[in-house]
């Protein structure tokens, strides 16, 4: 569904030009969990920024269903953002002013879809991310684990094809962290699934691991193939799981 094949990303000016991205490829199937990881600064949200066409890329291609983003027009990328895309950022980006499902709901009323299935949509995802008894609050008044939930709520509504979380179980504890990945591996359909985490025990069960270092990719599969041939990842992996051990 997806390919990524030599991208590069550059920022600054002709004299004083950072390159982001340094020749990374991959291709992601139809409905796989794939997560990204390395050290802070190593490219990992403007690798997600260019998949998710917010930043345009410098060199190389990004084919979606065989179809090159950068042949897409304006009217194509928006539609494509609007109708196939979700997205959580690091920042909630929540609105006090309207209650817990309302904000979940925003984008589908703002497409004037029938509120009764609208609020029908709202409550089953609700569910799934076990968040119902908090449908009626406003944003400042629930946890950080919780206003998480229900911006991945919020990007899940509208059924997109991919859903992009930049390290969106930041605010989880362990134990949230874990329900959210068994919800995300219940989802219905054929959701590609990419995520951003620094913790190693969120994504070992992810299809596709891509490891960054200094904007190169060094490492691309699974966590058991990975702990045998990248080094960037075993240092990740070891650190963690010393601390954890030590508590």
């Amino acid at each position: 569904m997806l390919q990524v094949q030599n991208i590069e990303k550059y920022y600054g000016s002709k004299n004083n030009v950072t390159k982001a991205l340094d020749r990374v490829s991959f291709d992601v199937e139809a409905g796989e969990f794939l997560a990204i990881m390395g050290a802070s600064g190593s490219g990992k949200t403007t690798l997600l920024n260019c998949i998710s066409t917010i930043d345009t890329i410098s060199a190389g291609k990004i084919l979606l269903d065989g179809v090159s983003v950068a042949d897409l027009s304006e009217a194509e990328l928006a539609k494509f953002r609007r109708e196939r895309l979700g997205f959580v950022f690091q920042d909630f980006n929540l609105l006090d002013t309207l209650t817990i499902e309302e904000n979940i709901g925003l984008a589908l009323s703002l497409n004037h879809q029938d509120p009764g299935a609208v609020q029908n949509r709202v409550r089953e995802m609700a569910g799934k991310l076990g968040i119902s008894d908090i449908l009626e609050k406003f944003p400042y008044q629930v946890s950080g684990g919780q206003k998480q939930r229900l911006t991945i709520a919020r990007a899940l509504v509208g059924n997109p094809q991919i859903l992009i979380l930049d390290d969106s179980a930041s605010a989880l504890d362990y134990a949230t962290d874990a329900a959210l990945r068994k919800a995300l591996r219940e989802l219905p359909g054929e959701t590609t699934v990419f995520i951003v985490s620094q913790r190693a025990s969120s994504i070992q069960h992810a299809d596709q691991i891509i490891v960054l270092d200094d904007g190169m990719m060094v490492g691309c599969g699974t966590h058991e193939e990975l702990l045998r041939s990248c080094e960037v990842y075993q240092e990740i992996y070891y650190s963690q799981y010393a601390k954890t051990e030590s508590h």
